[in-house]
């Protein structure tokens, strides 16, 4: 998940059921609330196929209408075409800032491309095998794999242990009388040895190549100091990289990535508001 959204987008939700997950349909859903409203929502099928019928359910629980489209000729695909159309009538009706496209078929590279030319923010979403064309037509691209991961990470994390109950006390044995102490021939236990500390978790590795592409994003928007705001740098690493997510790496956050990266320096600023801070990253390589 990127770290800047504009959550008062009103986004139209295009899904073609031939190349979209139904069994990640839920955190799919979940994941685009996070860049703005989804006002439309629509499916794509041949819903007269029997292949078809473990849809409902996920549409029901979701609110996902059905478009009905038929398949004329065997080998083409009339959902694409019918998608396209609709897309196109949305755009022009004026009622959506922006489109999310939830397939992995490059077939709709041209149709992300002209909604971008009409200046529409459009999301793309599909698995990893989806083609490069159609992810670099789109704002930002998000894989179904790292949706999915992160939803399951999030529904296995523990919770922390409480706090035991503290056991009540013995009651006061009665008092006997006492006997001479005895020098105890026993000797003293002893003491335990120090478990040595826990080791730290080993840093992730990174591909170089992007490393490189934060460090040279970085440099394109640093001050004279070297510091880049981190939210800026963040939309030009998306504008850079549509499919550019922390999360493909094993991160939540941008600042996580970053700061698990030896080569950048995080200056964490306080602002007027005790609740805001803003952060910033320099590359100390070139300072």
């Amino acid at each position: 998940m990127t770290e800047q959204n504009d959550q008062s987008l009103r986004l139209a939700v295009l899904i073609d059921a031939d190349n979209a997950s139904r069994t990640a349909m839920r955190d799919v859903m979940s994941e685009i609330t996070v860049y703005g409203t989804p006002t439309i929502k629509r499916i794509y099928g041949d819903w007269t196929t029997p292949n078809m019928a473990s849809w409902k359910p996920i549409l029901l629980e979701n609110a996902i209408t059905p478009i009905q489209q038929y398949s004329y000729t065997t080998g083409k695909n009339a959902t694409d075409s019918a998608m396209i159309i609709d897309a196109m009538d949305i755009l022009y009706t004026g009622r959506c800032d922006g489109f999310v496209l939830v397939s992995s078929d490059s077939d709709f590279t041209r149709l992300a491309t002209r909604l971008r030319e009409a200046g529409m923010k459009v999301i793309g979403m599909g698995e990893k095998k989806t083609p490069g064309p159609f992810i670099v037509a789109c704002d930002k691209f998000i894989y179904i794999e790292v949706i999915r991961a992160a939803a399951k990470a999030a529904a296995v994390k523990p919770e922390p242990p409480s706090a035991p109950e503290p056991e009540p006390a013995p009651a006061p044995a009665a008092e006997a009388p006492a006997k001479p102490a005895r020098k105890s021939r026993k000797k003293a236990a002893p003491e335990p040895e120090p478990e040595p500390p826990a080791q730290e978790e080993p840093q992730k590795r990174l591909p170089k190549a992007v490393v490189n592409l934060i460090a040279d994003a970085m440099d394109m928007i640093a001050d004279e100091d070297g510091y880049a705001f981190m939210g800026e740098l963040g939309n030009l690493l998306i504008r850079q990289q549509p499919d550019f997510d922390p999360r493909n790496y094993g991160f939540s956050k941008l600042t996580q990535l970053i700061r698990s990266i030896d080569r950048f320096e995080v200056d964490v600023r306080q602002t007027g508001n005790p609740h805001t801070k803003h952060i910033y990253v320099r590359d100390k390589r070139r300072k």
